[in-house]
């Protein structure tokens, strides 16, 4: 239904509309808190790990659309928080739990929603709204409710229209924490890691204190010099939201700590950052990855990993041979690739001791395939420490 064939109706309690940048208009329930929000409107497939997605820093100004029919039943509690709060712009499910059935819950995923003041709509084909993405690509978007579904289609239109684009925008300012915090390490000590917040979630620090390291969490307004003086033995970029091309800052903070020779493991956004420090390009993908049944292919064991991603930007990088960095650090391979359309899902430099993946190897939800990769890390620093000490 467009907004050539369809005019809304007069308001209605509880209504509320969903109002996409192509004119497309999906009419519901209000559901969260009510009033007006505007983002990119992206699709998870994720069947479950709803209160994950909600506390992903990374999708931060986005409307996010969960392609399951039925989300909250098992409510919400604290200890599956990816963060201190609810991220996403706006919340759009088919059909919300009635009732909360779950021994760990501690709340309705409703309650989280109004006291994070999310603005979110149900009740709409959820499938017709997948597929419109799907055609077109990853729409700016409006969720319209109380006071402001009584807005003009025309207005509500405008509106959306002149909200901003994901190409071209920083956000990590808005998810990095303000100051610096540590967790230590959790088992036997590896080492220290410097972690640069670009919307770092919990679970990831968690997964590194359990390898050993003590992980010291820095803003990211930090400068490699700063890092330097911390004399890590290994530095992680996190995941994070918005366009790798508005984050030259931090590509020659990553260049400048590479050369120190310090190793190097980066998830998600951090994945992409470190392909523009090596030379080479990112891209805007038309609909982006989001979910957690992505299958991957590991080209150093053959394996098909089934993995979490959120993700609309990715690298481009040759997937069949080894490239030569054009920045000077040496020779590059892609180490993973999403077996659904061939995007580069994983680069591994040869002559630094420097990787990353761009999917979510610590999906707290869920699946796991790819936790062994905080081991690779730990074993890389390890390795490097060896080398170092016989020097």
């Amino acid at each position: 239904m467009t907004a050539e064939t369809a005019t809304t109706p007069n308001a209605r309690p509880g209504q509320a509309v969903l109002v996409l940048e192509d004119g497309t208009r999906y009419v519901g329930r209000a559901y969260g808190a009510t009033g007006r929000t505007l983002g990119e409107a992206v699709f998870s497939t994720g069947m479950t790990g709803y209160q994950e997605t909600l506390t992903d820093p990374s999708y931060a100004g986005q409307i996010v659309l969960m392609t399951a029919p039925h989300i909250g039943n098992t409510g919400a509690n604290d200890e599956d928080m990816e963060s201190s709060r609810i991220w996403v712009a706006g919340f759009i499910v088919r059909e919300p739990s009635r009732i909360v059935s779950n021994f760990r819950s501690q709340r309705s995923i409703d309650d989280d929603l109004v006291a994070g003041g999310v603005v979110g709509i149900s009740g709409i084909d959820t499938r017709a709204v997948t597929r419109r993405i799907r055609s077109v690509g990853a729409l700016r978007a409006g969720i319209f409710s109380g006071a402001d579904f009584e807005l003009s289609d025309a207005e509500q239109l405008e509106l959306v229209r002149s909200g901003a684009q994901m190409t071209g925008l920083n956000l990590s300012g808005e998810v990095s924490t303000s100051e610096r915090y540590e967790l230590p390490a959790t088992t036997e000590r590896v080492g220290t890691v410097a972690v640069l917040d670009l919307g770092v979630k919990t679970s990831t620090l968690e997964f590194l204190a359990a390898r050993g390291f003590d992980v010291v969490v820095l803003p990211q307004t930090t400068s490699a010099a700063e890092i330097l003086a911390l004399a890590p033995d290994a530095l992680f970029f996190s995941n994070g939201p918005g366009d790798p091309g508005a984050s030259d800052g931090h590509v020659e903070l990553l260049r400048e700590v590479l050369r120190a020779g310090v190793p190097y493991f980066g998830i998600c956004f951090g994945n992409q950052l470190l392909g523009r420090a090596l030379g080479f390009n990112t891209y805007k993908l038309p609909f982006g990855h989001r979910g957690i049944n992505q299958p991957v292919l590991d080209k150093a064991t053959g394996r098909v990993e089934i993995t979490a991603h959120n993700h609309g930007f990715a690298v481009e990088a040759p997937i069949d041979v080894i490239s030569e960095s054009t920045e000077g650090f040496g020779r590059v391979e892609v180490s993973h690739y999403d077996l659904n359309d061939n995007v580069v899902e994983g680069l591994n430099c040869l002559d630094i001791p420097a990787f990353s993946v761009q999917y979510h190897p610590e999906s707290a939800s869920g699946p796991h395939d790819a936790n062994y990769l905080f081991d690779r890390f730990r074993d890389m620093v390890m390795a490097q420490q060896q080398q170092n000490g016989n020097k």
